[in-house]
């Protein structure tokens, strides 16, 4: 992984995105020596989507799998202002 500064990426966003678009470089953007950001290319991106989404699913059918009286959707919107 590459760690590049802020000043770096304004110098060279062209040139390092192509290198995490093309390369699949991943790249860490530092501000005063603490990271600050990743850029990652949109295969990665969409890896670490899948993966979120199968742990939500995980936990979906943990809390499902719970013992305990269901609250319907409507009635969770209606009591926290959303509806």
């Amino acid at each position: 992984m590459t760690h590049v500064t802020t000043s770096e990426i304004r110098e060279k966003l062209a040139k390092v995105l192509n290198r995490v678009a093309r390369k699949r470089e991943r790249v860490v953007v530092q501000r005063r020596g603490k990271d600050l950001v990743a850029l990652v290319s949109l295969e990665d991106l969409a890896l670490l989507e899948a993966m979120e989404d199968r742990q939500d699913v995980e936990d979906a059918l943990k809390a499902l799998a719970e013992p305990g009286e269901s609250v319907p959707y409507e009635t969770i919107r209606r009591e926290n202002g959303l509806a």
